[in-house]
């Protein structure tokens, strides 16, 4: 964190930009290189190769579990995934009030809840273990209270949660009603797994800033999905399918492309404030997108393809590639979520890079305090006759 002599003020960056305000051993994002891990691992090679339970035992525990932790542990966190009777009462008038604002604004009234409801307590007055007992009741219910709201929401009953389903399974179970095909639920477990942390985002910040107070580990969720919920952090993946929506056919790429850049228009799906290469989990999930392949990929890759190409000539210099949210709206288009789940999707696996965060946050006692420049008229003028 940068400092000087006697904590006088120290000028950053907007948006803090490139600042380091701490250590962490939870991972990292090398921009420059295109790469990214969790901990020790490549993020990608454990989206290719591991399960998301893997991942998650990974992110609290530090380690990888071999083939009998990992049964305990997937255990474990399937027996969390029921809600609290006080919860699931309350879940369809929760439903009715975000009817057009969707599941991600009702988990965060459905979250609090759940979290007063299993008697989660400040941080600062817990233990380790119990910290990390809350973290794991609170990523477990996230996919069903996610679920459960947008079934609610269109008129149907939520299913509940099954133990014997892996965590990626399971979410798209309780989603449909249906046990998915393997191959698409491992596609989603992919993207989930591809998801789980990536540096200090907004809303892994925004965590680890409430997580400083001292507040109850619900407290900090809450939080960090209010920042997610904002279009430039956690709303592109539809929006970059209603790009493609809105190009609508392959004759059309060239020109719309071109009229919206030179428009000012901000282009859904690309660029990325920390990547200057292609963000790693495009490639990723654009390899995953091609294994199920079908017009809607091909025109995805035309549109790729052009953007990037028009994009050098138009704004040169700016290296702007496609981030995660283009292919992860192909692929969950492909895995059959509904759109208005795509960034709640993006939540349940974020919660456990979330929580996580929180955790190693939680071990140090410093309150996060920046300070920030007055640059209204010069004070103390004399109070005007009332």
């Amino acid at each position: 964190m940068p400092t000087t002599e006697h904590n006088a003020p120290v000028d950053v960056p907007r948006g803090l930009k490139g600042v380091i305000v701490t250590d962490t051993v939870l991972g990292d994002v090398r921009g420059a290189e295109g790469f990214y891990h969790y901990r020790e691992f490549s993020a990608v090679e454990l989206a290719e190769q591991r399960t998301f339970e893997d991942v998650w035992h990974l992110m609290f525990h530090g380690t990888l579990p071999d083939a009998a932790r990992r049964a305990a542990f997937t255990a474990e966190t399937a027996a969390l995934r029921r809600l609290p009777a006080e919860v699931r009462d309350a879940l369809p008038a929760m439903a009715r009030g975000c009817a057009l604002s969707g599941p991600l604004a009702g988990l965060r009234t459905a979250l609090s809840l759940t979290g007063a409801a299993a008697g989660f307590r400040p941080l600062y007055d817990l233990g380790p273990e119990r910290r990390r007992a809350d973290a794991l009741a609170a990523c477990a219910v996230v996919p069903t209270l996610l679920t459960a709201l947008h079934r609610l929401g269109q008129g149907l009953d939520p299913v509940e949660p099954r133990e014997d389903l892996p965590y990626a399974a399971n979410y798209l179970y309780m989603l449909t009603g249906q046990e998915p095909e393997p191959a698409r639920a491992r596609a989603v477990e992919s993207y989930l797994i591809s998801t789980v942390d990536h540096g200090f985002n907004a809303s892994t910040f925004t965590a680890r800033v409430i997580a400083s107070t001292g507040a109850d580990l619900a407290a900090c969720l809450v939080g960090a999905i209010g920042a997610l919920s904002g279009p430039l952090h956690g709303g592109a993946p539809s929006r970059a399918l209603d790009t493609l929506d809105a190009i609508g056919a392959p004759d059309r790429i060239d020109g719309w492309l071109r009229e919206h850049i030179l428009a000012g228009d901000r282009i859904m799906g690309f660029g990325h404030p920390v990547y200057r290469t292609e963000d790693p989990r495009s490639r990723l999930l654009k390899r995953i997108a091609r294994g199920f392949g079908g017009d809607l990929v091909d025109f995805a890759v035309r549109v790729e393809e052009r953007a990037e190409a028009i994009l050098a000539e138009l704004k040169p210099g700016r290296d702007l590639h496609i981030n995660v949210e283009f292919f992860a709206g192909v692929v969950m288009e492909l895995c059959g979520l509904p759109r208005e789940m795509f960034t709640p999707t993006f939540a349940a696996a974020r919660v456990v890079g979330w929580s996580a965060n929180i955790l190693e946050q939680a071990e140090d006692s410093k309150i996060i305090r920046p300070a920030a420049r007055y640059v209204g008229p010069p004070p103390a003028r004399p109070l005007p006759v009332g």
